[in-house]
C-alpha cells in the first residue's frame, strides 16, 4: 500500500484514529474493544500502517490519534508516530501510561504531539479494580512526569458516580492537569457482555469528519463502531473508503438512531466541532444544542 501507486482523493475527514492493537497490560472492565494481555496486533503490517498515514495526510487528514489497546505495545509504534509527525500530522497518543520507556518519553516531547489517558479514581483501590491490576500509582506518576516535561496531556474520567468524578478532578488539578473530561461507560466490548452493540450508546459524532482504521484494516465511523465497518484498507485506498457511499450511509443511519434525521448540521447556527463537550454527561451527543458548549476537549474522543 503505497501512495506512489495510488491517485489520492481529497476527503472531508480531518481526524483519524489509528487503532493499532488489541494488546494491553490492563484488562479494564469496560474496555470498548476488550483489549488485554492476550490481545493481538492484527494483520496490519508496518508498511500497511505507513501507507495509511501517507494516504491520510495526502487526502486532507490533519490530526491522528494512536490508540488500542495500549498503542505503545505495538512493535512499530515509535516509527509510526515519528512518521506521522514527519509528514506534518498532529498526533495524540492515548495511553494508559502504566509503562513509558525512555525512548517513548523522548518521542512524546516532540512538537505537535500530545498525550491522553484515563483515570478512574483518586483512590488507588477503586482505580485498580477497574484496570484489573495495580496501575494507579504508575499512571498518576507518569501524568506528573508528562507535565514536568511540558508534554500536553488531557485526562478522561470514566463511568463513576458524580462525587467520585469531582474527587478525581480535584486530585488531577492538584498535580497540574487542566484538561479534564468525563464520560459514562459506553456499552461496547467488555462493557456490553454478551449483548449486541447498540448504536444508541455511541456519542453522536461518529463519522462526522472522523473515522478509524482498526488492527484488521477495517475502516469504521469511530473506535466504538468497528462493528459497522465500511471497507478495508487491504482492499481499497483509505481515501476512497472515506469518500464512499458506504460511510455516508452508515453516518446517515446513525443520525436516524440519534434522532437527527437528514438535517445538515453544517447549516446550524452553532457548528459542532471536535472540541464540543456536552454540558450534560448523561446526554453526551455533540449535536449543537442547549446541552453543548464549545471550547473544551471533547467527550467524543474515546475513553477506556
Amino acid at each position: 500500500m503505497t501512495t506512489e501507486a495510488l491517485a489520492i482523493e481529497q476527503t472531508n475527514v480531518e481526524f483519524l484514529w489509528l487503532d493499532l492493537t488489541r494488546k494491553c497490560q490492563l484488562s479494564c472492565l469496560h474496555c470498548y474493544n476488550a483489549s488485554g494481555p492476550d490481545g493481538s496486533h492484527g494483520d496490519m503490517s508496518r508498511e500497511d500502517w505507513l501507507g495509511v498515514l501517507d494516504q491520510a495526510s495526502a487526502g486532507g487528514v490533519r490530526d491522528v490519534q494512536f490508540i488500542g489497546g495500549e498503542p505503545s505495545m505495538h512493535p512499530h509504534f515509535a516509527e509510526l508516530v515519528d512518521h506521522a509527525l514527519t509528514i506534518g500530522l498532529a498526533v495524540e497518543v492515548y495511553s494508559n501510561l502504566v509503562h513509558v520507556s525512555p525512548v517513548h518519553w523522548r518521542l512524546f516531547q516532540r512538537e505537535r504531539l500530545s498525550l491522553a489517558t484515563s483515570y478512574y479514581s483518586r483512590k488507588a483501590p477503586d482505580h485498580d479494580k477497574v484496570t484489573g491490576r495495580p496501575s494507579h500509582a504508575r499512571t498518576r506518576a507518569n501524568i506528573v512526569k508528562a507535565l514536568a516535561l511540558g508534554i500536553p496531556i488531557r485526562v478522561g474520567i470514566v463511568g463513576i458516580d458524580s462525587e467520585a468524578i469531582e474527587e478525581a478532578k480535584a486530585d488531577l488539578r492538584s498535580i497540574g492537569v487542566s484538561r479534564i473530561g468525563a464520560d459514562r461507560i459506553r456499552e461496547f466490548g467488555r462493557a456490553c457482555g454478551e449483548q449486541e452493540p447498540d448504536a444508541a450508546n455511541l456519542c453522536g459524532g461518529c463519522g462526522d469528519g472522523r473515522a478509524v482504521v482498526d488492527p484488521s484494516g477495517t475502516v469504521a465511523p469511530c473506535v466504538f463502531s468497528t462493528w459497522m465497518g465500511v471497507g478495508n484498507v487491504h482492499d481499497a485506498p483509505l481515501t476512497s473508503i472515506l469518500n464512499s457511499p458506504e460511510l455516508s450511509e452508515a453516518v446517515s443511519s446513525l443520525r436516524e438512531v440519534w434522532g437527527w434525521g437528514n438535517k445538515d448540521k453544517d447549516k446550524d447556527n452553532q457548528e459542532c466541532r471536535p472540541d464540543c463537550v456536552p454540558k450534560n454527561p448523561c446526554d453526551p451527543r455533540c449535536e449543537p444544542n442547549s446541552a453543548c458548549r464549545l471550547g473544551t476537549p471533547t467527550t467524543c474522543r474515546p475513553r477506556f
